[in-house]
C-alpha cells in the first residue's frame, strides 16, 4: 500500500472515529475538518500519526481544532 492510500485511511478512519466520539454526524465532521484543515493537518503529520494509537491522534486532532477557532 502506498503512503498516500495509507494516509487517506487514516483521514478515513479518524473522521469515523471523530464521528462517533464526538456524538455528531460524519458530514459534519468533514465540515469541521475541512474548515480547519484537519485533513491536510494529518497528511502533513502523518510520520508521527502512524506510530500512535487512534484515540491518541484524535485528541491531537480535538486540540488542533481548537485552536484554529
Amino acid at each position: 500500500m502506498s503512503e498516500k492510500t495509507e494516509i487517506t485511511f487514516m483521514q478515513t478512519r479518524l473522521i469515523r472515529l471523530a464521528s462517533e466520539e464526538w456524538h455528531l454526524p460524519v458530514e459534519q465532521i468533514i465540515h469541521l475538518f475541512k474548515e480547519a484543515d484537519v485533513l491536510g493537518y494529518i497528511e502533513k503529520c502523518y510520520g508521527i500519526f502512524h506510530c500512535e494509537g487512534m484515540k491518541l491522534c484524535l485528541k491531537i486532532l480535538l486540540n488542533f481544532c481548537k485552536e484554529r477557532e
